[in-house]
């Protein structure tokens, strides 16, 4: 099964593609989409649509594991990232891949075994996942990682 793993954001949307496969990972493609800060949040809007289009197109994912919003502590950027969610989810239902999401807590929880884990020890159960001693350098990136991995242990 090939998972596409999502972090939503703004400005930067990490994503992942793992195959698993009788208990056995491997990291297909990686990557981040980054908008440009001075833009209007509607352009930015629209270069994650186009681009999460072209990703779907390219790793043809079965199924799509995202990070659901359920509290967040920068009041700020609540309503930025609940719309670029709101574009990954709709670009997803176009494609009609079926859709799971999971609270930063469940994927902490599922991976370590708890719920506030730091990020270090979420690296640290994705590097022992995949059995490699590196990952892609931006936290978006490995956390679309963890929660396609979260994924496959909550089926």
């Amino acid at each position: 099964m090939k998972i596409l793993g999502i972090d939503p954001g703004m400005a930067i949307v990490g994503y992942s593609l793992i195959d698993y496969d009788n208990n056995e990972y491997k990291l297909i493609s990686s990557g981040s989409i980054q908008t440009a800060k001075g833009e209007r949040e509607s352009s930015r809007l629209l270069e994650i649509y186009n681009d999460m289009q072209t990703i779907l197109e390219k790793l043809e994912p079965d199924v799509a594991a995202i990070e659901k919003l359920f509290f967040v502590h920068n009041q700020t950027t609540v309503m930025p990232v609940a719309h670029a969610r709101g574009v990954i989810l709709t670009v997803l239902e176009m494609h009609n891949i079926p859709i799971f999401e999971y609270t930063p807590m469940e994927v902490k929880k599922v991976l370590t075994g708890f719920g506030r884990a730091d990020k270090r020890e979420v690296e640290q159960m994705v590097k022992l996942t995949l059995n490699t001693d590196t990952l892609p350098k931006l936290d978006d990136t490995v956390d679309s990682i963890a929660i396609a991995i979260c994924h496959t242990r909550k089926i």
